[in-house]
């Protein structure tokens, strides 16, 4: 049912209670987990050069070494996570709007599943600080799994 699955993270907390959700599935289903960070170039551009934004929107990174390690340790997170159950991972690091990004990267990569993380939030504080679950399951035909961050508590 489930060949490629794919776990949006930004590192978050909120992004990491949807890990071992995803690793389970990959593990039951014998699916490929694919790691994805999206650099939101929206919420970056603030305070950089048109030339730092155009590397960045080229994958280059350049002397901007925190969010290159930020973005590793992000699906690193993800890679470790897996590799404990022989899970295979494909890590990638996207540059753009990230609800675009993920559901453009499901389309592209015939993902079967996608497994977010959220806040919880709903009403009005859903409505003024926006949610990119939200965004996502509205941008893709994709199965969208949403894990809450509260779930456990």
């Amino acid at each position: 049912m489930y060949e490629h699955i794919l776990i949006p993270t930004d590192g978050s907390d909120t992004a990491n209670v949807a890990v071992d959700h995803a690793v389970d599935l990959a593990e039951k289903y014998g699916a490929q987990l694919h790691a994805l960070y999206v650099v939101d170039i929206d919420a970056v551009n603030f305070g950089l050069g048109t030339e730092q934004v155009d590397r960045i929107k080229q994958g280059n990174f350049g002397e901007m070494t925190e969010l290159e390690e930020k973005a590793d340790a992000a699906t690193g997170k993800v890679a470790d996570a897996a590799a404990e159950h022989g899970i295979e991972v494909h890590e990638e690091v996207r540059v753009g709007a990230p609800h675009e990004v993920i559901a453009g990267y499901a389309d592209a990569k015939d993902i079967d599943l996608v497994v977010m993380g959220s806040h919880g939030r709903s009403g009005v504080r859903r409505a003024l600080l926006g949610s990119v679950t939200e965004r996502v399951l509205r941008s893709t035909h994709t199965p969208v799994l949403v894990v809450d961050e509260h779930e456990e508590e």
